[in-house]
């Protein structure tokens, strides 16, 4: 990584880290009027807002890093394309305190269907941003680890336009599913690669 894409990369950390902690300012005093550790334990749903959207921030940080750790040069156009990907993750806490408060106010498929698509759209814009890094050859030579990052960020996306359909026919299902989704990309691209290798009959693909 250069001294130039290494600043892209410590701004991007910088707004991750100020989006996970802002998080906290959701979480409020339990009303005066109401006993304390009834009022505490009333506020469940936002304890999980909370815990989730912490949770997929640091998933977005790592898949962010991962990528940046191929990065050999920057571009205005990846300049553009990261900062809507951050646009993007400054977000996510909104649509997740609205699921958060949609438990209790039985309004749960229309904050379910702006919380999908909210991460559908972060999808198109982690496939936006690889392909700018691609078309403008500003990774490394690194052939296997970046193939591994194209074939994740494409199934992704694929299965998050799978999970926004599956919101109109059963809200539950659909949140499963983006909960799989993050744990998916938890898991390095590179260690999955090597998993389907092992149990592929004809070994590694080869590089072209």
């Amino acid at each position: 990584m250069t001294n130039e894409t290494g600043r892209i990369e410590a701004f991007s950390d910088g707004i991750f880290s100020i989006a996970a902690t802002l998080l906290v300012l959701e979480l409020k005093a339990p009303p005066a009027t109401e006993p304390f550790w009834q009022g505490i334990a009333a506020q469940w749903p936002g304890y999980a807002s909370f815990l989730l959207s912490f949770l997929f921030i640091g998933i977005m940080w790592i898949n962010h890093h991962r990528l940046f750790s191929h990065m050999r040069r920057s571009s205005d156009l990846l300049l553009v394309t990261n900062l809507l990907l951050l646009l993007g993750v400054v977000w996510i806490p909104y649509p997740t305190s609205l699921i958060a408060q949609a438990v209790l106010t039985g309004r749960l498929k229309d904050a379910a269907i702006l919380y999908n698509g909210s991460y559908l759209v972060i999808a198109i814009l982690f496939n936006l941003l690889f392909g700018v890094c691609v078309t403008g050859e500003l990774l490394d030579r690194t052939v296997t680890g970046v193939r591994n990052i194209a074939r994740s960020f494409a199934a992704g996306i694929l299965m998050y336009v799978i999970c926004f359909a599956v919101t109109w026919w059963n809200v539950y299902l659909s949140l499963a599913i983006n909960f799989g989704m993050a744990m998916f990309f938890l898991l390095s691209p590179d260690q999955m690669a090597k998993n389907c290798t092992k149990h592929h009959p004809f070994g590694a693909e080869p590089i072209e």
